[in-house]
C-alpha cells in the first residue's frame, strides 16, 4: 500500500450495498479528521442517505466503528496477500517484506490504530473470526512455515515465530508512528532496523554450523 493511501484504498470491500457504503463513509471521515469523534448522521450524509438509514444496519455508532475496524483488518490482509505474491516462497526476503509492509500500513493509517489494536479492535475478534484469519497474520505464518521448511527447521512452531516477528514489526511501527526513533537515532530508519533485526532473529534459529550465507538466501 502506498504512503498515505486514502480510505478510498479500502473500497475493494464495498460491493455496492448501503451497509458497506456507510462503513466506507465512516472510514473516510476518520482518516480525514484523524478522529472517531463524528456522528452517525455525518456518515449518512457522506454516503448520501437519510439520517435514519444507518440504523437499519448498525444499532449504534460503536457497531459502525467495529465494522470500520474489520474493514481495516481486511485491508491489511490484502496488503499481506500482495506481499506474498511478489516474493519467493520460503525466502527470508518474503518475511522481511511482510514486516516492512506492516510498518508501512500502521504508519500510513495512524487514525485506525486504536480501532484495530485498542480495546475496540483486536480484543473483539475471536481466535476463529474470519477477519482475524485474513488479517495478514496467518499469511505471515505461511511465509514463516515455508522458510522453516526450506531451512530444515520444521521443528519450530511457525505461529510462535510469527508472533515474535510481528511483535518486532509492531514495536518499530509504534516507535515510528510516534517519532521516537529519531530522538535516539537521528539517522535511524525503521525499515533498515526491521531488516537487520529479522536477519539476526532468523539466523539465530539455525545451528551454528548450518548458518547460510545471506546472499544465497
Amino acid at each position: 500500500m502506498s504512503r498515505k493511501a486514502s480510505a478510498g484504498s479500502f473500497k475493494g470491500y464495498h460491493h455496492g450495498d448501503l451497509r458497506n457504503a456507510l462503513i466506507i463513509a465512516a472510514a473516510e471521515i476518520i482518516e480525514e479528521s484523524g478522529s472517531v469523534d463524528f456522528a452517525m448522521v455525518d456518515a449518512a450524509r457522506r454516503a448520501g442517505v437519510s439520517s435514519a438509514a444507518p440504523y437499519r444496519h448498525f444499532k449504534d455508532k460503536d457497531a459502525l466503528l467495529d465494522a470500520v475496524s474489520r474493514l481495516a483488518f481486511f485491508a491489511l490482509g490484502e496488503v499481506a496477500q500482495e506481499v506474498q505474491k511478489r516474493h519467493a516462497v520460503g525466502s527470508k526476503e518474503c518475511i522481511i517484506a511482510h514486516g516492512k509492509a506492516y510498518i508501512g500500513f500502521v504508519t500510513d493509517h495512524p487514525e485506525f490504530y486504536d480501532l484495530m489494536w485498542g480495546d475496540s479492535g483486536l480484543r473483539k475478534l475471536e481466535a476463529d473470526d474470519p477477519e482475524l484469519k485474513t488479517s495478514g497474520f496467518y499469511v505471515l505464518v505461511e511465509a514463516v512455515q515455508a522458510w522453516c521448511e526450506k531451512a530444515g527447521l520444521e521443528h519450530y512452531n511457525a505461529v510462535e515465530l510469527a508472533v515474535k516477528l510481528w511483535a518486532m514489526a509492531h514495536g518499530l511501527a509504534c516507535l515510528a508512528m510516534n517519532h521516537h526513533v529519531e530522538k535516539f537515532m537521528p539517522a535511524g530508519d525503521v525499515y533498515q532496523l526491521l531488516e537487520s533485526s529479522t536477519h539476526t532473529f532468523l539466523d539465530g534459529l539455525k545451528p551454528q554450523g548450518l548458518l547460510l550465507n545471506r546472499i544465497q538466501e
